[in-house]
């Protein structure tokens, strides 16, 4: 009876464990397929060694004849990619001493660096953290052996990713050919051999359109200005900051061809952009039957499917965040129907395409009061000057046949050079209808208009909208769009997976390959932040899972250029098969950072990997300090119980923290700094740094990391002094309003003398690598505006309402600080004292009408910053501490 039972009971699970198995010999079998075809694209052996030369000779030129680079095949590293480190053969004097090899040029470099920081304890980062630590490197002739046999590292996972589709605007837009090549250097050393390259796309798709008969002029209201294109390209806005003249077109069309051409050399695999369905205005005119809609305002969609047309929330938290909205002047948003009382046809409350409030219903959603407006969405009325793009349903046969040409433009332009392409149609737009085959169908033709012009394409995908929008994407409709393309056709990044993995809760993406990404960063925001247990353990844990259909690690940050920490150790990971101690990675990280072991620089770093890169409550890492985003609140209409300890709202935060700062500013009359750490131990930190500097004070790396904390233990203790300064206010004690005010202004002020002791950290090298890029005094002009709005407050205010952007891109640069956030305080301290003094209520609104008017004055501006460094950081940094920390 029992053999019986077990027979039965084997007959059951042995198709599934068949099928499980298929699976993945299906998944392995495509990816390995994959990885054929793209290294027949790659460069011939001779040109990838002289590539990696190229790299050796920017970084160390006297060492150029000390290394010996060579191309191996992958079977050499046992079917794998690696690099291998020998010691080399030739005893003669002038013989190399260290011969790398690997299966790219991206591996010989990666070995090159690995080898500098294990062997000769360097240390290699961007320019504006430090730059480069190579002092420590013996002279040529005297490099240190490894040892016999040499060393062999294996690539864990085949792909090494590298930026987010923002990336372009929030760090890259302003860099010619010369930034350029240091990044290129940069990514090489890292190991990143899958790159986004989007730079340029907007010539092509001129030459696009223009085969559709749309003209240049009907592109310049389409085409977004050079600092926000990277939302144009996502359909969020049009025409903000524009119009691009032909010579920006062309530039930037020049300098992508240098990019792939470089990036190709090295072998790399670029990931080209492909047709998400955002299309012009005059599309909709030349083809009137096409399925082509108007969208409604940017992350309307987020708010509205948060608390207006889907009612998630229940219970207490409901009626909380119905109370909370009411208080703030605004209409309840949650409706007093269910969701099962709401009708089943979508389309009653979505246009097909997109998820979000049509421009239709636009109208009665802005019948709010003024201060309300601009929570509906980014725009504060809707203005279609800048709002409402259109879509292009992609199961409108005129999708295919735009993304089709598209895909081929990119041919004829640049050769036959990658099959991996991005695409983020639903990336914050959901479908109509979550019904799974219509989702299918959604899918399939996305991947269609890649496939017809390119039979090998594989569609690249951010999956940060199953975390963002995981209210709609449940498991049937992920499975429906992972599904809609060939097995093996789809790569998924896990763009959050630092700190929220979705391959976990989705059975590795439901069998889909897909890379392991750290986000990590928002905005182009300078703060110290990071989750480095997580980047050590996380992506091996993904790895060894099991059915694992993990393929790569990637660094998706909205920003670079900070937290070097971070990022060195996220690269390293493609390289790790197993785990590892990290407090003993930190110890060996300072010491090539700074060129030597000390102590005090050591212990510093054991505190700052407990606290400031130790962040587990699963928010991220948006800088919101008081500073450089000053709160927009009346604290005459709000009591002081509970302002210094955690809100009420902080509750509805935590479940749907996937709207960052949307929801975060939404919910609580005053938006709370996010602090994850004790500020006490990282001021101790601090001083250590401090004691350190007799030792280090020569290390540009060391002078970085110094006024990087100092600023950040500064702005933390700002953060207090202006709650104490509205305690006061709330209090009617003028004078304690007055004493705390004026500090945080001196902190601003002092704040800004640190940063300007410091090359990277100044307003006026972002201000002037805009206007390098201008060919004459009109896009000068622009180009200046542009780069001011993005970094305060761009996307449209009114004289009263703020853009729902500002300070979102904020930065702690020396210029910003004393010219915009300074005035800015000022003014709202100065509106508190003369409310104390003539006894009268807050007046909110001409605070803000004349920071507002300040503010556009300000972007306007053409006045000068410096670009070059003044006064001695250690030793403001020691004054600051005595003044402030001590």
């Amino acid at each position: 009876m029992k053999k019986s039972k077990l027979f039965f009971l084997l007959a059951i699970l042995f198709p599934l464990l068949c099928l499980s198995c298929s699976s993945s010999i299906q998944e392995s079998e495509a990816v390995e397929s994959l990885l054929r075809r793209l290294d027949a694209k790659r460069s011939p052996p001779l040109v990838q060694e002289a590539a990696a030369k190229g790299v050796l000779q920017r970084l160390f030129p006297t060492h150029l004849s000390s290394f010996e680079f060579k191309i191996v095949s992958k079977d050499t590293c046992g079917g794998r990619s690696c690099f291998r480190i020998s010691n080399y053969k030739n005893s003669s004097r002038n013989s190399p001493e260290i011969l790398i090899e690997g299966t790219t040029a991206i591996e010989i470099v990666s070995g090159l660096h690995w080898y500098l920081k294990y062997w000769c304890y360097a240390h290699i980062s961007w320019e504006k953290t430090g730059g480069v630590q190579i002092a420590s490197v013996p002279k040529p002739g005297f490099l240190p052996l490894v040892s016999l046999d040499g060393v062999m590292i294996q690539r864990a996972v085949p792909w090494s990713y590298y930026q987010n589709v923002v990336t372009s605007s929030y760090s890259y837009v302003w860099w010619d050919w010369e930034r350029w090549e240091k990044e290129i250097d940069w990514m090489a050393l890292q190991g990143i051999n899958l790159p986004l390259a989007f730079t340029g796309q907007e010539a092509i798709w001129q030459k696009v359109f223009a085969d559709f008969n749309i003209t240049s002029e009907d592109l310049e209201n389409y085409f977004g200005g050079p600092a926000f294109l990277a939302w144009a390209r996502m359909g969020n806005l049009h025409g903000w900051g524009g119009p691009l003249s032909q010579n920006w077109l062309d530039k930037q069309l020049m300098l992508q061809k240098q990019i792939l051409s470089r990036m190709l050399e090295l072998g790399m695999t670029p990931v080209l952009p492909s047709f998400s369905g955002n299309v012009p205005a005059a599309l909709r005119d030349i083809f009137p039957s096409a399925n082509i809609t108007r969208l409604g305002d940017w992350y309307v969609d987020l708010i509205f499917k948060f608390i207006y047309f889907l009612p998630l929330l229940s219970g207490e938290i409901e009626e909380e965040a119905e109370q909370q909205f009411e208080d703030q002047g605004g209409e309840s948003p949650l409706p007093e129907e269910t969701e099962e009382e709401q009708p089943s046809n979508a389309d009653n409350y979505w246009k097909t395409g997109v998820h979000r409030i049509t421009e239709e219903q636009w109208p009665n959603m802005k019948k709010q009061r003024s201060g309300e407006v601009s929570s509906r969405g980014n725009t504060v009325d809707g203005d279609h000057r800048w709002c409402c793009t259109f879509l292009l349903d992609p199961s409108d046969p005129l999708f295919i046949e735009i993304g089709e040409a598209f895909i081929k433009k990119q041919f004829k332009e640049y050769g036959d050079i990658t099959d991996i392409y991005s695409c983020d149609t639903f990336n914050e737009n959901s479908p109509p209808t979550g019904d799974s085959t219509y989702i299918s169908s959604l899918g399939s033709s996305v991947y269609k208009a890649m496939s017809k012009a390119d039979k090998d394409a594989v569609w690249l995908m951010q999956g940060w909208l199953f975390y963002s929008d995981s209210s709609f994407w449940k498991p049937p409709q992920m499975k429906a769009l992972l599904h809609s393309v060939p097995f093996g056709k789809m790569i998924v990044l896990d763009l959050f997976a630092d700190v929220k993995p979705i391959w976990k809760s989705s059975s590795q993406f439901y069998n889909t390959p897909y890379i392991w990404c750290m986000l990590h960063n928002f905005g182009g925001n300078i703060e110290m932040y990071g989750v480095l247990d997580a980047v050590a353990s996380g992506p091996i844990d993904a790895r060894i899972s099991e059915n694992s259909t993990m393929v790569g690690v990637g660094m998706c940050m909205e920003g670079i250029e900070h937290n070097p920490v971070v990022y060195e150790l996220m690269s390293e990971m493609a390289f790790r098969s197993d785990n590892f101690q990290l407090e003993e990675w930190l110890k060996i990280y300072s010491q090539r950072r700074y060129g030597q072991a000390v102590d005090q620089a050591e212990a510093a770093w054991k505190i700052l990997h407990h606290t400031i890169y130790n962040c587990t409550d699963g928010i991220a890492g948006h800088n919101t300090d008081y500073i450089v985003k000053f709160p927009d609140w009346d604290p005459s209409l709000n009591t002081k119980s509970g302002m210094h300890q955690k809100y009420k709202t902080q509750k509805l935060v935590g479940i749907h923290r996937n709207r960052r700062f949307i929801l975060q500013e939404a919910s609580s009359p005053l938006p709370k700094p996010h602090l994850w750490y004790n500020t006490q131990d990282a001021i101790h930190a601090l001083k250590l740094f401090l004691d350190a500097g007799n030792e280090l004070s020569g290390s540009l790396t060391y002078r970085y990391d110094l006024v990087d904390l100092t600023r950040q233990s500064l702005s933390k203790l700002a953060n207090q002094v202006y709650l104490d300064a509205v305690t006061a206010f709330q209090d009617e004690d003028a004078k304690a309003l007055t004493s705390h005010s004026q500090k945080f202004l001196k902190l601003i002020k002092d704040i800004d003398e640190l940063l300007a002791a410091d090359d990277n950290l100044l307003l006026g090298t972002w201000l002037q690598s805009a206007k390098k890029l201008a060919a004459n005094s009109k896009e000068e002009k622009q180009y200046e505006w542009n780069a001011r709005t993005q970094v305060t407050m761009w996307y449209d205010n009114t004289k009263y309402i703020q853009s729902r952007l500002h300070d979102y891109a904020n930065k702690f640069w020396s210029g910003l600080l004393k010219s915009y956030y300074l005035p800015r305080a000022s003014m709202y301290f100065r509106q508190l004292s003369e409310s104390l003094r003539e006894n009268k209520a807050f007046k909110l609104e001409e605070w803000r009408k004349e920071w507002i008017a300040y503010s556009n004055d300000w972007q306007a501006g053409s006045e000068q910053y410096p670009v070059k460094a003044r006064g001695d950081a250690l030793a403001i940094a020691n004054k600051l501490y005595k003044k402030y920390l001590s």
